[in-house]
């Protein structure tokens, strides 16, 4: 763990997603305990978005708990964004980019 971060009201939560159910909190923790949750995800390529408000919220829930559906949408654009971001993209996809007309 770095020492750069010693706010002890830093916070974190780890979701966790898996194809056909809900995103599921599987880590959180302030100050320490969210710096090296932090430098955990960046050891792993995790992405990490910062939002202090999503945070807090995120924090109110059980481990193991799966996102209330009103976080449905901005998790599932969150996961969205971080896959295109890795160059993921579903698979039809494929080749979209020949079908764009960009000639007047």
């Amino acid at each position: 763990m770095n020492n750069e971060s010693k706010d002890p009201n830093k916070s974190a939560v780890g979701l966790k997603y898996d194809a056909g159910s809900a995103p599921k909190i599987i880590a959180k923790g302030y100050g320490e305990l969210a710096d090296e949750l932090i430098e955990i995800a960046q050891q792993n390529n995790v992405m990490i978005h910062q939002d202090q408000e999503l945070v807090k919220f995120l924090h109110q829930l059980d481990l193991g708990q799966e996102i209330p559906k009103d976080l449905y949408l901005i998790i599932a654009e969150l996961i969205a964004f971080s896959f295109v971001l890795q160059g993921k993209f579903p698979e039809n996809w494929k080749d979209a980019h020949h079908t764009i007309n960009t000639k007047s």
